[in-house]
């Protein structure tokens, strides 16, 4: 993780010190080439280096785009970094972790390995400067994210160098403050990836149960229950999932008990986590199945958030549900076309194994309502790659029975800078999974609307029909295959900073 602090300057230019003794400055320019204060005084330092630099090449202060000026004249630093910020009005929360992120790759990119960022408005943004500079450092941690655990042979030149960064400015306190909520998220993004980004080997039932357990530390109360618990509850839809794995299944509950009145009904969110998925009797290709080993984002967004919300000490009263399982095809898997009764006491024809999530969460959401009886119900899954067809790896599918809640998530996930997109529901697409031997079946009658007819599937399980509830399907952004701005190529968090905003804004 990069070590991220705030110092006190009070005046335009550089005269600020930093604690780190930075190989690199940074400052900020707007687009159309309008330079920051600290961006003036550097240049007059450097003899007009920086409008030079500015006016005879591509960097013209658009968003993402940053220029190094090497062994620059007159400045005691091995690199002075322009980071461009776009146009200033738009300059806000959400695009200042967007300029971090990309000055973190940059200046990793560079060998950089401590800098400091002389952060000023340009005049325009109508956000304070310290709230600026604390999502420019949030940006910045969580694009400094690394997964090598398991790397022994790499060069030195190969393993990554930027170590901390400052952020200088006015009022580095309020900075300080503000950022120190951002941390709390910053620690279960990194958690949460790490959860994801472990094969399966290291992560199964027990072993994520395991590390579910130590959100006791910060006040979260956790339970497991076994396969035992979970036959007596009545759980066959669930535990049909697991029955082929030498892995034992488990059911994590997770809560906080954040809220000014204990008994107040909670949150709930609860979430898919196959930590392996073969697809069963209905067997994968073979291409790709390792990536299978992330089908247990949504339990992992799920603890995630958990995280989060009890190390910022939330004001809300929260419960966590995580139904853990692996899919695998032994000689007692579960085959297509078998039966299984759920806790609900609905029946299910299984005509495909590989549509197990959606078994998985019907008895997990069925126990939270039961015993919880909750304000509202979010669920979390990779469910279906029919919603990467649809949306891509931009944004999650998102179905609820409840106009209200669709609009907050919306509104949560521009903030957040984790989208969604609603997608429909309805009587057209139940029908489809209507079955003629059981209650229902657990994929469509056809191809068509496959992320539909699976969220319809949930919805059976929602006890109260009054009840809030959203499914969001996170299949398409759960992974990344390449670079973003606030995250290397691999493992995401997706659901965590999401629902942390949702809460935030519209539940404490």
């Amino acid at each position: 993780m990069i070590d991220i602090s705030f110092a006190e300057h009070t005046a335009s230019g550089t005269n600020a010190k930093a604690k780190s003794s930075p190989d690199s400055w940074v400052a900020l320019v707007a687009e159309e080439g309008k330079l920051s204060p600290a961006a003036v005084a550097l240049d007059k330092q450097t003899g007009g280096a920086v409008v030079a630099a500015v006016a005879s090449g591509k960097f013209k202060g658009k968003k993402g785009q940053a220029l190094t000026l090497v062994a620059p004249h007159g400045l005691p630093v091995a690199r002075l970094v322009l980071l461009g910020i776009g146009k200033e009005k738009e300059f806000d929360a959400l695009a200042a972790q967007s300029a971090g992120g990309k000055l973190a790759a940059h200046l990793d990119g560079a060998a950089a390995k401590k800098a400091k960022v002389i952060v000023e408005t340009l005049g325009e943004t109508k956000h304070p400067v310290a709230e600026i500079a604390a999502h420019l450092a949030y940006g910045a941690a969580l694009r400094g994210y690394r997964f090598d655990k398991y790397h022994t042979t790499r060069k030195p030149d190969e393993l990554p160098t930027l170590e901390a960064i400052e952020f200088a400015l006015k009022d580095a306190k309020a900075a300080a403050k503000h950022y120190s909520a951002l941390e709390k998220i910053v620690a279960a993004v990194y958690t949460t990836r790490d959860l994801v980004s472990e094969p399966a080997n290291i992560i199964y039932p027990q072993t994520f149960a395991d590390k579910c357990k130590e959100l006791t530390k910060l006040g979260v109360e956790v339970e497991v229950l076994g396969v035992k618990e979970m036959t007596k509850l009545g759980m066959g839809s669930l535990l049909g999932v697991g029955q082929g794995s030498a892995k034992e299944s488990k059911l994590v509950v997770m809560q906080w008990r954040g809220g000014t009145g204990k008994a107040e009904a909670p949150l709930a969110f609860v979430g898919k986590g196959v930590t392996f998925d073969t697809g069963g009797i209905s067997i994968k290709p073979a291409n790709g199945m390792e990536e299978m080993k992330w089908d247990m984002g949504g339990a992992g967004a799920v603890f995630g958030l958990m995280k989060a919300l009890a190390g910022r000490k939330a004001k809300v009263n929260v419960v966590g549900v995580a139904g853990m399982v692996e899919n695998m095809p032994d000689g007692n898997a579960q085959r297509p076309g078998d039966v299984v009764t759920s806790m609900s006491g609905q029946t299910i024809e299984v005509l495909n194994t590989d549509a197990e999530g959606r078994l998985v969460l019907a008895d997990a959401l069925w126990y939270a309502q039961e015993r919880f009886k909750p304000r509202l119900v979010i669920d979390l899954a990779t469910l279906t790659g029919a919603i990467i067809v649809a949306l891509g790896t931009s944004r999650a599918g998102l179905f609820s029975n409840n106009d209200a809640l669709a609009e907050q998530l919306a509104e949560a996930g521009k903030k957040s800078g984790e989208d969604v997109w609603r997608l429909p529901l309805g009587d057209v697409y139940d029908k489809q999974i209507d079955s003629q031997i059981a209650d229902m079946q657990n994929i469509g009658a056809d191809r068509e609307a496959g992320s539909i007819t699976a969220a319809q599937f949930l919805q059976r399980f929602i006890k109260n029909k009054e009840t809030p509830w959203a499914h969001l399907d996170i299949a398409g952004v759960a992974w990344t295959k390449k670079d973003l701005d606030t995250a290397p190529k691999g493992a995401m968090e997706f659901g965590v900073r999401l629902l942390n905003q949702l809460v935030a804004d519209f539940y404490e």
